[in-house]
């Protein structure tokens, strides 16, 4: 099936990334642009994409004309399309002179006229066709889902019952288990866990999770943040991550670990941390599991870690005027 993501374009790169590597290999890029991205995807993996972060929209492609052509629709079989009643909204990828109201009432009128027994209904109708506007071309769609905007608002790290400064948002810690791929049921490892937010994310999707945090403040702070979001699922120790050792390992291990250490050591001994916890990754982690890590910018990756990973992707963010925060996507094993 041809789906269209509605990207947020808060991201350069983050967004259609965070698309191919929750599909993994099941998909086919039609087009790719800062806020579009068209898929050949099968009808089974459409789910999965409602627990993406960085998109607004996910719709099925009908066809595609262009504010001249628009009689062309005429031929779309509606009637198997629209349940009940429908809208027709128009979506402008980038700047455009055409003319949103008049585009959606053509349209409108069109389908009305073939199909006079669909209702039009503007206030939550129970179809809503999407027009995508880049430039001249008009993609028509079908909104499959919405994402939901709230959970993110709701979720950020000052509205949990535990909180405690410097925590990541709710939307990239939801990204970072995204590009690590896990799935419903596999296990996730944060050892550097924190207040949770990355492990509350992780469980809403449906993985297991474990988290560690040498911090008994942090321990407990985090067990109550996930009873709080109706996480069951889940095991938290007290550990350092330099020496954990769990029982099984895990599918993957997405962590964004404490950047304050630079501070006060200048950077050296921040080096040594990820150093020791990469070794007790090769451990903890599956063979074909996968690390999504957040670093500082002033500290590269590429220098201190081994031929056991690969470096599969790396984002570079910009948080404020003095952090940069670097996301890598790494591999255990050779690409």
């Amino acid at each position: 099936m041809e789906i269209a993501l509605i990207l947020s374009g808060e991201h350069k790169t983050l967004p259609p990334s965070e698309v191919k590597n929750l599909l993994k290999t099941e998909y086919k890029v039609r087009y790719c642009a800062e806020k579009l991205m068209i898929l050949d995807i099968p009808q089974e993996k459409i789910p999965i994409l409602s627990r993406l972060a960085y998109t607004h929209e996910i719709c099925q492609v009908i066809s595609t004309t262009t504010p001249r052509r628009l009689n062309r629709i005429k031929s779309v079989p509606w009637e198997h399309l629209i349940k009940d009643n429908f809208a027709v909204r128009v979506k402008k990828i980038d700047k455009t002179s055409i003319d949103s109201p008049i585009i959606e009432k053509r349209v409108g009128a069109i389908i009305k006229r073939e199909h006079p027994h669909l209702q039009v209904k503007l206030e939550n109708p129970r179809t809503l066709i999407r027009l995508l506007i880049k430039k001249d071309k008009i993609f028509i769609t079908k909104r499959l889902y919405k994402i939901d905007k709230k959970h993110f608002n709701m979720a950020k790290p000052h509205k949990r019952p535990f909180f405690y400064p410097g925590s990541m948002s709710p939307k990239l810690a939801r990204c970072m288990v995204n590009l690590s791929g896990v799935r419903e049921g596999e296990t996730l490892l944060d050892p550097f866990c924190g207040t949770g937010g990355i492990l509350i994310e992780a469980g809403i999707i449906g993985a297991r999770v474990i988290g560690a945090d040498i911090d008994p403040k942090m321990v407990k702070g985090t067990e109550e943040n996930l009873k709080y979001y109706g996480i069951k699922d889940y095991k938290i120790i007290r550990a350092d991550a330099k020496k954990l050792k769990l029982e099984k390992p895990v599918k993957a291990i997405v962590t964004d670990p404490p950047y304050g250490i630079s501070a006060s050591t200048r950077g050296e001994k921040q080096e040594k941390l990820y150093k020791e916890f990469l070794k007790t990754a090769k451990y903890n982690l599956q063979e074909d599991g996968r690390i999504c890590i957040a670093t500082p910018h002033k500290l590269h990756l590429e220098k201190i870690i081994d031929e056991k990973f690969t470096i599969k992707e790396k984002h570079a963010i910009r948080m404020h005027k003095s952090l940069t925060r670097i996301i890598y996507l790494i591999k255990k094993g050779d690409l």
